[in-house]
């Protein structure tokens, strides 16, 4: 039996810690390692499960365009299916570049590295490359696209590279998930910004598809997000797209919001400040189009390790008028310049990534012949 400083029995003795300073920061910094942890388990979930999707993908498009490369090899005489074939390859091949400029535009934002290049812009533009772009996937699924806009201010500054990425893919993923003869519609709105010489944009994307569970939507922007449903199964992306579309929103200074419920559509509404540019802004960015006839005669030194780069942009660039020259490596560049005439060379175009030296260092050593 414990007794008191009387001498009396009690019933309990209470132990009194005192909690120090140094104690205190022990237990948040093992809080933190703790949630650090956990947030590390997830992102390396994410990314196995990303692995796991790109795997898929990228076979899907490359077993295409093997498939059809061989069949356009046993046709070639019949005109008709080598154009069929071609025309498939093709797709295939948009396709799978289209996933590998989704992880590099996301590498890019991760590093910090992407910046916005603000131009004068005329409103009303996007909605035409819009139409353009997927009138053929419109027609295929028998998809009604209709785009509604008030905006009366008729150039402004934007990032157009960006604001076309953005868009093209909100409306990519509506098309693929709207089944057939299904509707989407672009609504684009001029709203009053706090700024002034500014404009806010609202551009709400409503489409009547399968729409999203209430349990997928709140990391429906994260990286490698894609919600796995039956109908989704044939339906081919990396789950970066949503996530690039909102760290750009971001960037430009806007902002989105999602709605969406099961069997009854999705809703995307974005809010992106644009400042005010005037008509002279906009001609004295876009001139007249480049004569190409100034090109003849032109002599540019490729240098390009991969024969079948090479032979592509070489071909490309004769169609245009310019003299051609490739070097396989750095080094071979570097001596070619050494045995050339002064300004024999009009242009370099120089790889990065080459055996012996690569394009740094070729870069450097041309910089020095010029000291």
């Amino acid at each position: 039996m414990d007794l008191g400083a009387d001498g009396k029995p009690v019933s309990a003795i209470f132990v009194i810690y005192d909690v120090t300073d140094e104690m205190l920061e022990k237990h948040r910094t093992q809080e933190a390692l703790k949630e650090a942890f956990e947030e590390a388990k997830r992102a390396n979930a994410a990314k196995s499960q990303f692995l796991s999707n790109m795997s898929h993908d990228i076979r899907t498009p490359m077993n295409a365009i093997k498939g059809y490369t061989t069949l356009l090899l046993k046709h070639l005489d019949e005109k008709e299916l080598v154009l069929d074939y071609v025309k498939k390859i093709d797709l295939s091949s948009d396709h799978l570049l289209s996933l590998i400029n989704n992880v590099l535009d996301m590498a890019r934002i991760e590093s910090g590295k992407t910046t916005l290049d603000e131009v004068p812009y005329k409103n009303g533009t996007l909605a035409k490359e819009l139409q353009s772009v997927f009138a053929g996937e419109l027609l295929k699924k028998d998809i009604e696209l209709t785009i509604t806009s008030d905006i009366t201010a008729k150039y402004i500054y934007t990032d157009a590279v960006k604001l076309r990425e953005i868009h093209l893919n909100l409306l990519s993923n509506a098309i693929k998930y709207t089944p057939n003869g299904g509707h989407i519609h672009l609504d684009l709105k001029q709203l009053p910004s706090e700024k002034e010489g500014y404009i806010l944009v609202e551009a709400k994307l409503s489409d009547d598809g399968i729409g999203m569970s209430s349990e997928f939507l709140p990391t429906i922007f994260d990286e490698f997000s894609r919600e796995r449903i039956s109908e989704g199964n044939q339906i081919q992306g990396t789950g970066l797209g949503l996530a690039i579309v909102k760290k750009y929103v971001e960037l430009m200074g806007g902002s989105i919001t999602v709605e969406s419920e099961l069997g009854k559509g999705t809703t995307f509404t974005m809010r992106i400040p644009h400042r005010l540019a005037d008509e002279k802004d906009f001609h004295s960015k876009h001139e007249a189009p480049l004569d190409h006839a100034a090109f003849a005669g032109k002599r540019i030194l490729l240098v390009e390790d991969n024969d079948l780069n090479a032979e592509i942009a070489m071909e490309i660039l004769s169609e245009h008028g310019f003299l051609v020259e490739r070097a396989a490596d750095g080094i071979f560049c570097v001596d070619m310049l050494t045995k050339a005439a002064p300004s024999y060379y009009d242009l370099i175009l120089m790889d990065i990534q080459m055996p012996n030296m690569n394009g740094y260092k070729a870069t450097h050593a041309i910089r020095h012949m010029l000291d």
